[in-house]
């Protein structure tokens, strides 16, 4: 089985809910669950790479992106990496 590679615009949006303080954390634990929904893997096999983690926190705890354009490569053995992809 070969990797498989795709380009995902994550919404952010929800984090909005949270108190300001929780922000960045809560958009974090959205883009592993929706990756790990999208590439049907469990969210501990997810890997966050740390150009997506420092986009997320670029602007502080309070204020995360609204959306962000993830690549993510599915491996054989289920692991998935998140990496970003540009333009947000």
């Amino acid at each position: 089985m070969a990797d498989i590679e795709r380009i995902y615009t994550i919404p952010l949006k929800d984090t909005m809910r949270v108190p300001r303080y929780r922000r960045s954390n809560r958009a974090v634990k959205e883009v592993r669950s929706y990756l790990a929904k999208h590439m049907k893997t469990p969210e501990d096999k997810v890997k966050i790479d740390q150009t997506l983690n420092e986009v997320i926190w670029a602007r502080g705890d309070s204020k995360p992106p609204r959306r962000v354009r993830v690549r993510a490569v599915k491996f054989e053995d289920g692991g998935v990496e998140a990496e970003f992809a540009g333009q947000r």
